[in-house]
């Protein structure tokens, strides 16, 4: 049984496969994925707090808006009652895989390396370009006259 505390959204969560929470709105379109900043790994041995070669990966399952809160404001004798209040709004999101290795990035064939080299050639072989003149300086007149 493997946990993770990952961060989302500036607040922390103790996470496990298979898991689903509310966390405030992401801006992850809903049927994405994508991997939220690792804290901690646990749960199999000793706990690893500066995980890199494992990840958490998350699904964001809907954007959903929270229980209505209402908030009521009253004073005693004095006519005063103000009533508000707010639905905030969540995203659902569902923990995919624990401890999976990141991709490795797609390795460039040799024809695309061997032309970066000539292309990065021909731009720093060129002349060099000229500063531009400053423009010269106005000097301020005064009337001594005031008119």
């Amino acid at each position: 049984m493997s946990y993770a505390i990952i961060s989302v959204g500036g607040k922390q969560h103790r996470v496990q496969e298979g898991e689903k929470l509310l966390v405030d709105r992401l801006g992850v379109a809903e049927g994405k994925t994508f991997e939220p900043r690792v804290l901690m790994l646990g749960g199999d041995g000793d706990p690893d707090l500066s995980p890199k070669d494992g990840g958490v990966t998350v699904r964001v399952v809907g954007h959903v808006l929270g229980e209505k809160v209402r908030i009521g404001k009253y004073r005693r004798r004095t006519g005063y009652r103000r009533h508000n209040g707010h639905r905030s709004k969540l995203t659902q999101i569902q923990v995919e895989s624990i401890g999976a290795k990141k991709r490795a990035a797609p390795k460039k064939s040799e024809a695309a390396a061997d032309d970066k080299p000539k292309a990065a050639a021909k731009t720093t072989t060129g002349a060099k370009s000229k500063p531009k003149a400053k423009p010269a300086a106005r000097k301020k007149t005064e009337d001594k006259d005031g008119a």
